[in-house]
């Protein structure tokens, strides 16, 4: 399974926020189906949102770029940290992330 192929459709396809604040709010909320991680994320952003996600049952892939690869991945000129997959669209990012997942 490519994960990058799945991202950028769920990015073009379906309801996708950028951030690591957003991604936190959602995974406290528990209205992400996914979260998506770069190598680079802040180790206190990630920490939270480890946490928050276990809590809330929100499913986590742990993307093996950086920010910066990231960003290029979902087709944007900044780096991603986190994101956070509300609706997946026509992506099997849902899929990606059982096996991607931590």
């Amino acid at each position: 399974m490519d994960i990058e192929r799945a991202i950028r459709t769920a990015v073009d396809t379906g309801k996708v926020e950028f951030g690591s604040h957003k991604a936190l709010k959602r995974a406290m909320l528990g209205t992400a189906k996914v979260l998506v991680i770069s190598t680079n994320c802040p180790p206190e952003a990630k920490a939270d949102l480890l946490r928050y996600a276990s809590i809330s049952g929100v499913r986590i892939i742990l993307y093996p770029g950086t920010g910066l690869e990231l960003g290029t991945v979902c087709g944007k000129p900044f780096t991603i940290g986190a994101l956070s997959v509300v609706e997946a669209g026509d992506s099997n990012i849902l899929d990606a992330a059982d096996g991607a997942g931590v």
